[in-house]
Formats: structure tokens, C-alpha cells, sequence
């Protein structure tokens, strides 16, 4: 296993595909107590009260838990606006209120599930029903209802950008193109729902054991709200089914803690277990942000871009959850991987009473992506030129400056991926200029066919002025020679293969054998912080961190010390936050680069859009372990699949209609296309370990504006929203 570069067995295989693997669900002890949550179930209300009563009184039951039992009723990853329980007795102002279904208003503590279950029943909650602010239209009229106290509206995040002078520069161009956009919420649907057991481990800590995404995150979240010293919770994950940044934000972590905790206080020392059902899961976890966004460019005849205007608008939900970070990423991918010089953009975070928007795979850039490759494709139509060309005529280069005023960092690959994704989807290249192929023609009339490109960059790690770290520690044991090494690293496995890609480096910086490095994942008891495993991040941060330990401990083991430890926390270039008044800043440290064409298929008469080939050019600076690489591209792009063609999320009243797998479709074996060719380019990147980029939510970013412009190619209607449901397609063809 030693050496980077090779496509060795991930360390999980065995156990997950043969059911050894232990998640949250799968802890059991022979005393454990069953928790359960009573969810708000209404959209929007004051909780005047709480009668617990009955449900205490049933056998079985050992307590129920409300606000006035929290020690500090708040949390939030970004902003602490979230009480940990609403209800009546509540320490945080405005804390007696629930903005949307999922809130969480009481945990029962009982000895069996059905009991916890009957308990639920019993609670009484008198609530005073309040308005529903369940889109943006009502979030931004004049007289809405301000969903959190102490605001003035329900937009509690700006960021703006002024770079050159936009309005001066569309005088001079040649076209001008300008749309609306809408992208939908999309549900993270992991395999495994929300599940965790807490108890006291034997120094004395408040233990839960939980899928997450930021071990010592969700620490400092759990001991801030039950008001204890870090030092005194302790945050282990093991197997974990998915994540996506569905698990960035708080679940059931605080509420397993703060059980724990009271049941001690009353005496009672016994571990404590939940297991979210999947409707419990889908109206309590967040979303993708729904985006709507419009857009002005204007460019001259020979395909340069001038000017730029953006309006971005986040649906946020209920709490901010990730949203200003969010936002930050979608304002700066909204000009795309283009060198532009007059661009003006104005983005927001808006309060509603839906489910709270989050960290989800590609983090405001899909949403981004999809109106800067949908705006690319109708000026190179207008301009009668080939998509390609226009893009390759405005790409970034070494030394672009951004929309944000700055240098771009080194290691800019975008033409060269824009490149190799169009040479193998049959494009050609000139002295004219690109020139694109003629989509494959069907014998069926009702079929069309059509191709379309996109392209985009994403940031590698945390963004505008984030503290950036990541740290490890590798102990080195024997006498002569190193018997074994010891890595000990917190950064999660959600599924990505991380903890193998971890091994690799461990290995390889060294110089050993698999067989003598034993790895130590995931326990804030023994291991440094390591940041989320978000952002792309998690590889470049993680190989630099075990490298750096790596030459640490082996110079201490040339020193002669026995055993050699040695303990190093990587933190890379600074990066700086937007300025509130033209957003000028040095917003990122490293990008991922990516290109993507789709062949597609229409069907006129069902209105049924089958992807027939997916080409995708994606810059991982150097493929760790390639065999990764690959799924990670496969995957993103199935799950973007869905994301434009199926996955539908409705609600009615701030409520969810689609809380099933029922109701809410998502790709399947049947729904792969025909061929996906994977394109797995390697540049360098010069901060990276041994070059490697960050590149799991590259693949996901440029999916939906490369089939959208795949169909119009195939049919001639632009479709600005999605998914591209049979119903919308057909409307959108005027067949009803």
C-alpha cells in the first residue's frame, strides 16, 4: 500500500459490503434507553405551552426534556440562531418559537421504542399559529413578517461585488443577454439516517457516538449548549452512510448529550440511543439551497465579455445553517472561470419558513454554475459562434485577476481541462477557432438529440478569511527499527474513501509498508482537529497535515526518541474576507477545475430526457488513489443527474409533500447513462501533498447547465429552471 498514485482496496471494503461495518445505529448496550423527538410539526408558532405531564406518567417512560432543560438553548455552525429545543422557558430570546416543521420541541427518554413512541403522543402543545413566510416573495415584501428578532428584515446576509464600471461597459457591447433563473431544493438522501448513543465514557465524558462531518465542531456545539468545557464531550464517529454536507449541521448530537447528562443529574447512568426514521430525517436535516438568480452580460462581437450584472437571492429556511458561507462561494462562481473585467453582483441570504438551506455537495457553485453556463451558451448563440470558443476566448489563465480584485492562485488549469473535455466529446480545434460536432441523429422522429459543454472551478478548503487548519499526529514505535506507526487523524469517512487516501499518505511520507501503519480515525479523545470534511478540502488538508507529522516524527526517531512523536497542524496561505463595500478580497488559497459535456436524447412525445453519454475533464492535481478519483466522478455526476431531471422537493405551506423515497424520485441503475467517461487530468497543484487537489464536488458543479444545454441543443427550448420533469419538458415544448 505504500507510494501514492495507485488504486489500492479502500480500508472499509470488507466490512461495509459485508455488513461487519458498525454505524451509529448499530451501538447497542444491553441498558440503553430510547429516545425520541417530538418535531414542531407546524411551519410557524409561538409555543404558549407544554404539558408533558401524561407522558411522564407512563410506564416506560423515564423523562421528557424540554427548552427550560437546555443549559444554553442556542446553536448554529455559523450563526447561533437555532434553539436546541423551542418552547416555553427558553434562555435565548425568540427561543419559544418554531420557524419550521422540523424544530425540535421535546425529547422522551424511554426504555423501549414503542413506549418513546406512545410518550410522543401524549405531550400537549398549545402553539399560536403565526404567519407563513414560505417563499422569497413573502420574505421581501414591505410588510413581512420578520422571522427573527432583533433584524429589521428577513435578509440577514449581503455580500456585493464592484470590479471596473458595469454600467459604462454594456454601452459598449456589441450583445446583450439577459435571464432569470431558478434552481430547486435538493434532499442529501444518504443511505443512513440520522442516528447517534451517548453515554459517559470512564473519564467521565459525555460520549456520543454519531455520524457527522466535523468531529471537533460538533464537540464545541454540544459542550457550548450544555454550557461544559470542551474538554469534558467527547465526539467519536464510526462508519457513517453518506453525508454530502447533509451532516455538517446538528441532528441529534445536542440532544443525545443534553439526555445524557440530565438522566446523570437525576441519578441515572444509562446510554442513551436514537434512530431517526426517513421522514423524521428529511424535514430535519437541511437542503440544498433553492437559488434564484438573474443575470445581464454583455460582450463584443469577437466573443469578449465586458460587463457582467448579478442578482443572487438563497432561499435560507428557518435557521442560517451555512447559508453566508453559501452565498460567499455562489457570489464569487457567478462570473464563472472567466477573466471579466466590469462585473457588478449583489447576493443575499433570506429568512423563510422552509427547511433551512446547508451545506450540500458543491456549495452555492452548482446553483451558481448552472446561470453562468446557461448565459455562456445564449451569448455564444447570439454571437453565432461555437460554445466552446466563447468560453476558451474569456478562461482564466496564470495571473487572472478575479471578480474579487485579486490574483488568481497558481496552478490554473481550466483551458486544459476545457481542452481534453472537448477533443473526446468530438469537438475539433482550428485556426478558426473550436468548432463543435453535429449531435447523433435517431431513427425514431420523436427522439432528438443534442450535446452540451459547461465547465467551472470550485474552491479547495474554507473561504474568505476562515481560519484554515488541519492537524494529525503519527507516533512511530520499535527499538532498531520502526516495528509500527500510529496515525492518528479526525477527519471523517463519509464515504469518499478519505481514511484509505489517509493511509496512502501515511505510507508514503514514511517509506513503510501497510502492514505497519495502524490508523486511528475520527475520536476527539486522541486526535487534533482536522476542519470538515467539506469544501473539497479534506485530501489537500489532510495529506499535508499526515506529511508534515510524518517528517516530524521520523526526524525525532533519527534523534533517538522512543517512541517518536510527532504532532503537526497544516495551515495554508491566509485567505482574506470580502470588503462590504466592492467585496475586493483574496478569497482562496487553491481551486479544482473541471469541464463536462452531455450527449442527450428528447423524447417530444413523453418529454422524457435520457442522458446517453457524460464526458467529464476534471483536474485532481495528482490521483492519490485513482480508483477514488473515478467513483468520485461517477457519483457526483449520478447524483447531479437527479438533481436536474428528477429529484422534485415540494411543499405546501412551508410543509413537505414529498417526506419518502416514494414521493421523492432519485436516480437508480436504470437511470446511468449509457457511458460515462471519466477524464481524470493531473497538474499539479503547487501547494498540494505530492500535488494533489481537493476534486469530490468539482464533478457535481457544471452537470445541470451542460444538460440543459444538451437539451435545447436537441430541441430548441431553454429550460432556466429544473429538474426537467416529463411535465415541465412537454410544457416547455407547448405540448400542453
Amino acid at each position: 500500500m505504500s507510494g501514492i498514485g495507485k488504486s489500492v482496496k479502500r480500508l472499509d471494503a470488507y466490512d461495509k459490503v459485508s455488513g461487519k461495518a458498525k454505524y451509529p445505529g448499530d451501538f447497542n448496550f444491553s441498558d440503553e434507553l430510547i429516545m425520541k423527538i417530538l418535531f414542531a410539526g407546524v411551519p410557524h408558532a409561538r409555543i404558549l405551552s407544554i404539558d408533558t405531564s401524561e407522558a411522564e406518567a407512563l410506564e416506560g417512560v423515564v423523562a421528557v426534556y424540554t427548552a427550560k432543560d437546555v443549559p444554553v438553548n442556542e446553536y448554529g455552525l455559523g450563526i447561533a440562531d437555532q434553539p436546541v429545543l423551542c418552547g416555553p422557558g427558553s434562555a435565548k430570546v425568540g427561543g419559544d418559537i418554531a420557524r419550521f416543521e422540523g424544530d425540535q420541541i421535546a425529547v422522551v427518554i424511554a426504555e423501549t421504542e414503542p413506549i418513546a413512541k406512545k410518550a410522543l403522543k401524549l405531550i400537549k402543545v398549545e402553539y399560536e399559529i403565526l404567519p407563513v413566510i414560505d417563499s422569497l416573495e413573502k420574505a421581501l415584501a414591505k410588510d413581512a413578517y420578520i422571522l427573527h428578532p432583533g433584524l429589521e428584515s428577513n435578509v440577514f446576509h449581503r455580500n456585493r461585488i464592484r470590479h471596473g464600471s458595469v454600467e459604462d461597459m454594456f454601452d459598449h457591447c456589441d450583445v446583450i443577454i439577459e435571464g432569470e433563473y431558478h434552481t430547486p431544493v435538493q434532499e442529501h438522501a444518504y443511505l443512513q439516517p440520522e442516528a447517534g448513543i451517548a453515554y459517559y465514557d470512564d473519564e467521565g465524558r459525555v460520549t456520543v457516538v454519531v455520524a457527522g462531518q466535523w468531529t471537533h465542531e460538533d464537540r464545541r456545539q454540544i459542550a457550548h449548549a450544555l454550557a461544559l468545557e470542551e474538554d469534558q464531550v467527547r465526539v467519536i464517529y464510526p462508519a457513517i452512510g453518506g453525508a454530502f454536507g447533509g451532516r455538517e449541521d446538528m441532528s441529534v448530537q445536542i440532544v443525545l448529550g443534553l439526555a445524557v447528562m440530565r438522566l446523570r443529574e437525576q441519578s441515572i447512568d444509562r446510554p442513551v440511543k436514537v434512530v431517526w426514521s426517513r421522514e423524521e430525517s428529511i424535514i430535519g436535516h437541511h437542503k440544498r439551497h433553492a437559488y434564484t438568480m438573474r443575470a445581464k452580460w454583455g460582450a463584443t462581437k469577437d466573443g469578449k465579455i465586458l460587463a457582467i450584472q448579478t442578482e443572487v437571492w438563497a432561499n435560507a429556511g428557518a435557521y442560517a445553517y451555512t447559508s453566508t458561507k453559501v452565498l460567499g462561494n455562489a457570489t464569487l462562481l457567478a462570473t464563472g472561470p472567466y477573466e471579466i473585467p466590469n462585473v457588478a453582483v449583489d447576493a443575499y441570504a433570506v429568512y423563510t419558513n422552509d427547511i433551512p438551506g446547508g451545506a450540500f455537495r458543491g456549495f452555492g457553485g452548482p446553483q451558481a454554475n448552472f446561470m453562468v453556463e446557461s448565459q455562456m451558451d445564449k451569448l455564444a448563440e447570439a454571437l453565432k459562434m461555437d460554445p466552446v470558443e466563447l468560453r476558451w476566448r474569456n478562461l482564466f489563465k496564470e495571473g487572472s485577476i478575479i471578480s474579487m480584485g485579486s490574483v488568481i492562485p497558481k496552478g490554473v488549469s481550466i483551458r486544459e481541462v476545457v481542452e481534453k473535455a472537448a477533443l473526446a466529446a468530438g469537438w475539433t480545434q482550428t485556426e478558426h477557432g473550436w468548432q463543435g460536432p453535429e449531435a447523433p441523429l435517431s431513427e425514431d422522429p420523436d427522439i432528438k438529440t443534442g450535446i452540451g459543454f459547461a465547465c467551472g472551478y470550485k474552491n479547495i478548503g474554507f473561504s474568505f478569511g476562515a481560519k484554515e487548519n488541519c492537524g494529525a499526529t503519527i507516533i512511530l514505535e520499535g527499538d532498531q527499527e520502526i516495528e509500527k506507526a500510529h496515525l492518528y487523524h479526525a477527519g471523517a469517512e463519509v464515504g469518499q474513501g478519505a481514511h484509505t487516501v489517509f493511509k496512502q499518505f501515511a505510507c508514503e511520507a514514511l517509506g513503510l509498508p501497510a502492514e505497519k501503519v495502524e490508523v486511528h480515525y475520527s475520536d476527539t479523545a486522541n486526535t487534533l482537529a482536522s476542519g470538515s470534511v467539506s469544501a473539497s478540502r479534506m485530501t489537500f488538508m489532510a495529506g499535508n497535515s499526515i506529511i508534515g507529522a510524518a517528517q516530524i516524527a521520523l526526524q525525532k526517531w533519527a534523534e533517538e526518541n522512543r517512541p517518536a512523536i510527532g504532532s503537526f497542524v497544516y495551515r495554508p496561505p491566509a485567505t482574506t474576507p470580502m470588503s462590504p463595500v466592492d467585496g475586493s478580497s483574496y478569497p482562496n488559497f487553491a481551486y479544482g477545475y473541471v469541464a463536462e459535456v452531455a450527449v442527450v436524447e428528447v423524447n417530444t412525445r413523453t418529454g422524457a430526457v435520457e442522458v446517453k453519454d457524460f464526458y467529464c475533464a476534471n483536474d485532481v492535481g495528482k490521483a492519490i488513489n485513482p480508483s477514488l478519483v473515478e467513483g468520485q466522478i461517477d457519483g457526483g455526476i449520478l447524483q447531479m443527474l437527479g438533481y436536474v431531471l428528477m429529484e422534485n422537493f415540494k411543499t405546501r405551506d412551508g410543509k413537505a409533500l414529498t417526506k419518502n423515497f416514494a414521493s421523492y424520485l432519485m436516480p437508480t441503475i436504470m437511470d446511468i447513462p449509457g457511458k460515462i467517461i471519466p477524464l481524470v487530468l493531473e497538474y499539479p497543484d503547487p501547494i498540494g501533498p505530492y500535488g494533489a487537489r481537493g476534486m469530490g464536488e468539482m464533478p457535481c458543479l457544471p452537470v445541470a447547465p451542460a444538460v440543459c444545454n444538451a437539451v435545447y441543443d436537441a430541441v430548441g427550448v431553454r429550460f432556466d429552471d429544473f429538474p426537467l420533469t416529463q411535465e415541465r419538458v412537454l410544457r416547455g415544448l407547448g405540448k400542453f
